[in-house]
C-alpha cells in the first residue's frame, strides 16, 4: 500500500468518525424559555443548517411561543414538525414564524424538519420542578 493510499484511507476513516460523532453523540445548546407578556414562554430559534438552540426547556401546562427565524432557503428547513403535539408549520425563508402550543405534560418532545434531517428536542418539565442549570440533564444555558 502506497503512502497516498494510506493517507486517503486515514482521511476517510477520520471523516467517518467525525460524521458519526456529530450526528450521534454531539450535544448542542439547550435554552430555557423566558416568560414573555401574557405569561407565554418564549424562545427564539434560528434555522440554518440545524436548529439553534437544538434543545428547548419549557414548563408543562403553560403556553409556549417558539419564534423560528429561517436564515436559509434549503428545502429541508422549510417546515418544522412536532408530531406528538400535532404541529406541522411552514417556515418561510428569511422570516420569523411563531409556533404556539401548550405542552400538556412533562416529557421529551422531539421536533424535526419536513425531511427528517434536522432535529431538535423540546424538554417539558413539571412546573413544580425548580432545576438549577447545573442539575439539568441537558446542556442548559440560560440567556440573559
Amino acid at each position: 500500500m502506497s503512502i497516498a493510499q494510506i493517507a486517503v484511507t486515514a482521511l476517510g476513516v477520520a471523516a467517518i468518525v467525525w460524521v458519526l460523532w456529530y450526528f450521534l453523540f454531539s450535544r448542542g445548546t439547550a435554552v430555557a424559555a423566558r416568560v414573555a407578556g401574557g405569561g407565554v414562554q418564549e424562545v427564539r430559534v434560528t434555522v440554518k443548517g440545524g436548529y439553534t438552540p437544538d434543545t428547548i426547556v419549557v414548563q408543562a401546562g403553560q403556553p409556549v411561543r417558539l419564534l423560528f427565524y429561517r436564515d436559509e432557503t434549503a428545502d429541508c428547513s422549510s417546515r418544522v414538525v412536532f408530531e406528538r403535539l400535532g404541529v406541522n408549520q411552514e417556515l418561510p425563508a428569511f422570516q420569523t414564524t411563531p409556533v404556539q402550543f401548550t405542552p400538556p405534560e412533562p416529557g421529551e418532545y422531539p421536533f424535526r424538519c419536513g425531511m427528517n434531517m434536522l432535529k431538535g428536542l423540546l424538554v417539558v418539565e413539571d412546573p413544580a420542578t425548580r432545576r438549577r442549570p447545573k442539575s439539568s440533564p441537558h446542556k442548559f444555558h440560560q440567556h440573559g
